[in-house]
C-alpha cells in the first residue's frame, strides 16, 4: 500500500521581510521621484526615462515597475511638489509674520509652477491621464492658503474675508509661464497681486475696533 506523501505547506514571507520589501519600494520611488523632478526641471518632461533612473540610481525595470507610464511619473512629481508646497504653510507662519508669511508662500507658489518646466502644463492638460491633477491641486492648497489668509487677516495685515480658492486660481494664472517663461516677471506680478490684499486693511481693522 502506498504511502501519500504530504506535501509542505508554503509559507509566507516573514513580517520583517515583507517590510524590508515595502521600505525598499518606498525608498526607490523617493529617489525615482526626486531624480525625475531634477531632470524635468532641467530638460523637461519629455527627458529620457533612462537618465531619471540612472539619476536615481536604479535599473530602468525598476522605474517602470513602480510608473509604468510617463505620465504616471509626472504624475508623481506634481502632486509630491504640491503636497510639499502645502506643507511650507505651517514653516512659514511658524518662521514670519502672518502678512510676510502669505508673501513668501504666494511666492512659493510660483517655485511649484514656474519653475518646474512642463510640469504647470500637466495641471491645465486635456489629456485624461492628468485629469485628476487640478482637483488635487485645489484640494490640497486651497486649505493651506486659507488658514495663511486668515492669519494675516487676524493680524490687521491684510483686509478680510479673502476668497482663498479665487486667490490660488489667481496666483496659479499669473505664475504660469508662457513657453520658456519668466519667473522673475512671475514673482512680480504675484507680489503685486499680494500687495492688492492690503488695501483696505488699516479701515477694515479700525471699523473692527
Amino acid at each position: 500500500m502506498s504511502r501519500k506523501v504530504a506535501k509542505p505547506v508554503k509559507k509566507d514571507s516573514p513580517p520583517e521581510q515583507d517590510r524590508s520589501v515595502r521600505v525598499d519600494a518606498q525608498r526607490n520611488i523617493e529617489l525615482l521621484l526626486r531624480a525625475a523632478l531634477a531632470v524635468f526641471s532641467k530638460s523637461g518632461v519629455d527627458a529620457p526615462v533612462r537618465e531619471i533612473a540612472e539619476k536615481a540610481g536604479v535599473g530602468v525595470a525598476t522605474l517602470y515597475r513602480h510608473f509604468p507610464e510617463r505620465s504616471d511619473l509626472i504624475k508623481g512629481v506634481v502632486r509630491q511638489e504640491v503636497d510639499a508646497c502645502a506643507q511650507a504653510a505651517s514653516a512659514l507662519v511658524s518662521e514670519h509674520e502672518p502678512g510676510e508669511a502669505l508673501a513668501a508662500w504666494m511666492q512659493r507658489l510660483v517655485d511649484l509652477i514656474a519653475s518646474k518646466r512642463g510640469l504647470a502644463a500637466a495641471l491645465h492638460s486635456d489629456n485624461q491621464a492628468y485629469k485628476s491633477l487640478p482637483d488635487y491641486f485645489l484640494s490640497q492648497l486651497t486649505p493651506a492658503l486659507k488658514g495663511l489668509l486668515d492669519a494675516a487677516s487676524a493680524a490687521g495685515a491684510i483686509r478680510p474675508n479673502i476668497d482663498a480658492r479665487e486667490l490660488l486660481l489667481a496666483g496659479a494664472r499669473l505664475a504660469t509661464p508662457a513657453g520658456e517663461g519668466d519667473i522673475a516677471q512671475a514673482r512680480r506680478m504675484v507680489a503685486l497681486l499680494v500687495d492688492g490684499l492690503r488695501y483696505g486693511a488699516d479701515v477694515a481693522a479700525k471699523a473692527g475696533r
